[in-house]
């Protein structure tokens, strides 16, 4: 599982899972606050220009964004990079009240 995978199964109250709600963490719970923030911009962009329930995969996701935004390429690209990050846990730190995605750093 990738972590677009994950955001695209994981909801909170039946909801997609919110940009505050969710934060990338390494193998150890260690949380990484740039992909974090990227993760949050990211999902700001999915959110406001493509519909989820219509969208696959990460190719799907990037090309409705190189359609619909004027993001560069290379900013596209490193959205497809961090969705396309393997998944090894997903943990629901209730008392933060954060999903934190745990992946894997060096893959």
């Amino acid at each position: 599982m990738n972590v677009f995978q994950a955001l695209k199964f994981i909801t909170v109250n039946h909801q997609n899972v919110s940009p505050d709600q969710v934060a990338l963490t390494d193998l150890n719970g260690k949380p990484n606050a740039v992909m974090t923030d990227l993760l949050h911009d990211i999902l700001t962009k999915m959110y406001l220009f493509v519909d989820l329930e219509q969208i696959e995969d990460v190719g799907d996701v990037i090309a409705r964004l190189a359609r619909t935004t004027p993001l560069p390429q290379d900013v596209l690209d490193e959205y497809q990079k961090a969705l396309e990050q393997a998944v090894y846990q997903v943990n629901f730190a209730t008392k933060k009240g954060l999903v934190e995605i745990v992946y894997d750093d060096f893959v």
